[in-house]
Order: structure tokens, then sequence, then C-alpha cells
């Protein structure tokens, strides 16, 4: 019978000191041609989009500027690379979406709204909701039709954020929750149509998160 070595998944600062193949690193010249292409599209955009305009996004003048952008970016696909198609995504692997964060992380703040957006905002529902949110939510964030944001830090819990003090109260008729709290820094929160909420359950143990409209 063959043995099949199945490794764990990394934890922590494991990678430095674990023994790893050479072929299981990921080097910039295995980018195919269609992942070239997508990266140049993220260099566009930032070109002709955001860094001639990154003193009027400074200056906060202007509040239909920033999910503007997110509007075109959307228009582009690229706000759905990681989604799978069925939600209205491209359905690409990791390493691509990963290459589309790479080049817009050069786009100052801009890149600070697309990654709330794309990531804390939109994954926790791609990876934890239920085919009935997903269906919902996933196409219009994958156009920018709806814009995300999480809301997860509050005044008195930020890197220890199981101490939040939000409260989710379920309703006498149980349809639905009341949350009472207060949360900040919370990116794209100015905008934003859908919000990741972190809060207890009466007295439970650890958060729970709520998609709230």
């Amino acid at each position: 019978m063959e043995t099949i070595d199945k490794k764990t998944a990394i934890k922590g600062g494991e990678f430095l000191i674990r023994e790893t193949e050479a072929s299981e690193i990921f080097i910039p010249e295995e980018w195919t041609e269609e992942q070239k292409m997508i990266a140049q599209t993220c260099k566009d955009f930032l070109a002709t989009e955001v860094y001639p305009k990154l003193d009027e996004i400074d200056s906060m003048k202007y509040p239909e500027l920033m999910p503007g952008l997110l509007d075109k970016v959307g228009e582009l696909g690229l706000l759905g690379v990681s989604l799978p198609e069925k939600y209205g995504g491209y359905g690409m692997d990791f390493n691509t979406s990963l290459l589309v964060a790479e080049e817009f992380g050069k786009g100052y703040s801009f890149a600070v709204a697309f990654t709330a957006h794309t990531g804390i905002g939109t994954l926790p529902i791609l990876y934890y909701g239920n085919e009935e949110q997903k269906t919902k939510y996933l196409p219009k964030l994958a156009t920018g039709e709806w814009k995300a944001s999480y809301c997860l830090t509050e005044p008195n819990a930020g890197s220890d954020a199981n101490s939040g003090k939000t409260k989710a109260t379920l309703t006498e008729d149980g349809k639905s929750y009341l949350l009472n709290g207060q949360k900040m820094w919370i990116t794209n929160a100015g905008f934003a149509d859908i919000f990741i909420v972190f809060a207890k359950i009466e007295d439970d143990k650890y958060l729970t998160a709520f998609i709230i409209e």
C-alpha cells in the first residue's frame, strides 16, 4: 500500500524552520500569461484612475470618489477574482488574488478600500455563509454594486477581539437579532452597503458574525 505523506497547514513562523521542497514554492517566473495580463490591468487602473486623483482622495472633499473607483474596478471584474464563477466571480486561484492584492497594494488608500471590500468584507460570506447568503450577497459584491466592510474593533477591544462588548439579543418574535454596541476604525464604513459585524449572543464566550445591510 502506498503511503501518502500529508503535511499539516503551516502555523505561525513554522515556515522559517520547516523543511520545504523546491516544488512547493511558487516563484514569479511561473505566472501565466493570463495572470500577467490581470496584473497589467491593475497597473493601468492605478496609473489612469488612482494616481492622478491622490490629492482629491486625501482631501476627503469628494465622498463619492472612493466608491466610484470601486465601481470602476468592479466593472473590470477585479472585485471578484477569488469568487467562484457561479457567484459572478472569476474563480481564480489564491496566487492570482495575491497578485492583484500586490499590484493594488501600490495604490495608497485605494488599496485599503479595495482589500477591505474583497478580503475581510467579502470572504467571511464566501467561507462561512450558507448558500442563501452566498447567492444573495456575493454577486453584488463581485460587481461592486454593493460595497463591504468589516466591523470588529471596538474602543476597548482591538487585538484582543474576543473581549468586545457588542451584544446581540434575539427579538421576541425570534426572527432577528438586536445589536447594541460601538465599533470603530471601520474601513469603507462611510459608503458600505454590507457590514460584517461581530457581537456576542447573550452571554456566549465567543463572537458571532452578522451580515448587516
